[in-house]
């Protein structure tokens, strides 16, 4: 372990003292793929099969042949590219990213393109072409910040998922990616870190007892609730790293004693196919919807998770059953709701240090959870400050479109992706900063130890968990015995 951290810190090291020109170069021999059972040399003719079988397949066509006509080269988007910022490098400007993909579809699936390509025989993909779009799109941060910015209305977002999710059909796809996907939809425990049933139930357990000794009150994590209103499905890997978090969750739920759930046979929110493929999105989205439908629930509830939220708020009703889909509701919601309705009774006195509020580009960059916390936050920590730019104008944490589940690329991610918002934080003066979702949280803890910036970082139910006040019928009087020692 101490090896490690050594090693760690001289590639921090090393990239802070690199050119801009060298960064890039030193991430492309970081970023390890995973190519299985495919021919190197075959890469370009598989490449063009499997873009073919997604246009055949999807409607992606209807945007590409948009934005193929459309296409404009003014790098307005430049000014909005955290990436670009922080390297200068104009091959990280999201216009020119998106280029690299647009030029093959033009090539190889427009009339025109094809016809031209025959007669000056010119212009096929290359090996070195895909190698090159493998590089620049998984140092796109998939944030989505361009678009705001883009005159023609081009979501370089999107293109950047299509490049990933062809890539990824010829076996170009990080390795961390793969190997938590294939445990979560073939492997034995069926979700992301690989946590058995059994493990859950002890650290739920476990987490039940530290309520009570904190709180004196029997706050549950209730399993396999049949007919429950919430089916309950956060980051998994909250139940090994976010303990106070799922504790926060918990004792809103105490307080305003609405039934909800968590199921044994599946309880992974996380859905990294939004990250590089469809087809491992559509069906984890159905292992969320079986899970529900098992337990008879009403609302799908996601914890505190950007991505997860995102992708079963927009791909529940296109997968599975349009508008009669299953409702989705983000933690944040709820609880923003139930602190609406009097529910939720919070202390204002327990949190006295300056709090700021990141807002996650999956809640944030279509305006859906932009207010709700900041309301619930403002009613309890004195002093909260706002960090600029914000809402759906935030800055990215550094480590999004999966690019945080990377290890092996932290130093890129904590002195080049995420340098505008270790700037951010800094000018913010916050000594915490509530991060509601998992990626976000762990790229910010990364970014400030890596950064030595000064701050906590945590979810906004940590502090509601500090902060909550409960009814008095619900906290139980502890009696000591002859011992000294409080009983129930």
């Amino acid at each position: 372990m101490r090896t490690n951290q050594i090693n760690n810190e001289e590639r921090i090291k090393a990239f802070k003292t690199a050119k801009k020109s060298e960064v890039i170069e030193r991430q492309k021999l970081n970023v390890r793929y995973h190519v299985e059972d495919f021919d190197v040399n075959d890469r370009p003719r598989r490449f063009l099969e499997a873009f073919a079988a997604i246009l055949k397949h999807s409607n992606y066509r209807m945007a590409l042949d948009h934005y193929s006509r459309v296409a404009a080269r003014c790098s307005h988007c430049a000014t909005t590219c955290q990436i670009y910022q922080a390297t200068g490098n104009t091959e990280d400007i999201p216009c020119h990213r998106s280029e690299l993909l647009l030029d093959v579809y033009r090539r190889h699936f427009t009339l025109g393109g094809m016809f031209k390509g025959r007669i000056s025989s010119s212009g096929y993909l290359t090996d070195e072409k895909i190698q090159e779009m493998a590089e620049a799109y998984w140092n796109c941060t998939a944030c989505r910040r361009c678009v705001l910015e883009c005159p023609m209305g081009i979501d370089h977002g999107l293109i950047t998922h299509l490049a990933r999710y062809i890539l990824s059909e010829i076996g170009i796809v990080p390795r961390a990616l793969v190997i938590s996907t294939r445990e979560q939809l073939e492997g034995a425990s069926r979700n992301t870190s690989a946590v058995p049933v059994p493990a859950l139930k002890d650290t739920l357990e476990f987490l039940e007892d530290d309520m009570f000794e904190e709180k004196s009150v029997k706050i549950k994590f209730p399993l396999d609730v049949k007919e429950s209103e919430f089916v309950f499905f956060p980051a998994v890997s909250d139940f090994l790293m976010e303990a106070e978090t799922l504790m926060g969750i918990a004792a809103v739920f105490a307080a305003t004693g609405d039934k909800w759930t968590i199921g044994t046979g599946y309880f992974d929110g996380i859905n990294y196919g939004l990250f590089y493929s469809d087809r491992i999105l559509e069906r984890v989205i159905h292992n969320v919807d079986d899970e529900t439908k098992r337990l008879n629930g009403d609302k799908i509830l996601i914890g505190e998770c950007g991505h997860a939220s995102r992708t079963a708020k927009n791909f529940m009703p296109v997968f599975c059953g349009g508008k009669e889909a299953t409702p989705v509701v983000s933690i944040l919601e709820y609880t923003h709701k139930a602190w609406k309705e009097g529910r939720l009774k919070l202390n204002p006195e327990v949190i006295t240090q300056k709090v700021a509020y990141h807002d996650p580009c999956n809640f944030a960059r279509n305006r859906w959870i932009v207010n709700q916390p900041r309301e619930v936050l403002k009613s309890f920590c004195k002093n909260y400050v706002e960090m600029t730019p914000t809402g759906e104008n935030n800055i990215c944490c550094g480590g999004g479109g999966g690019t945080v589940s990377i290890d092996e690329i932290r130093p890129y991610r904590t002195t080049v992706g995420g340098k505008l918002k270790a700037d951010q934080i800094r000018k913010s003066g916050c000594d915490i900063l509530v991060a509601p979702c998992a990626n976000c949280k762990k790229q910010l803890r990364e970014l400030v130890e890596d950064q030595g910036i000064n701050c906590q970082i945590v979810g906004l139910h940590d502090l509601i968990y500090k902060a909550i006040v409960f009814d008095e019928s619900l906290v139980v009087k502890k009696e000591k015995n002859p011992t000294g020692k409080e009983e129930n």
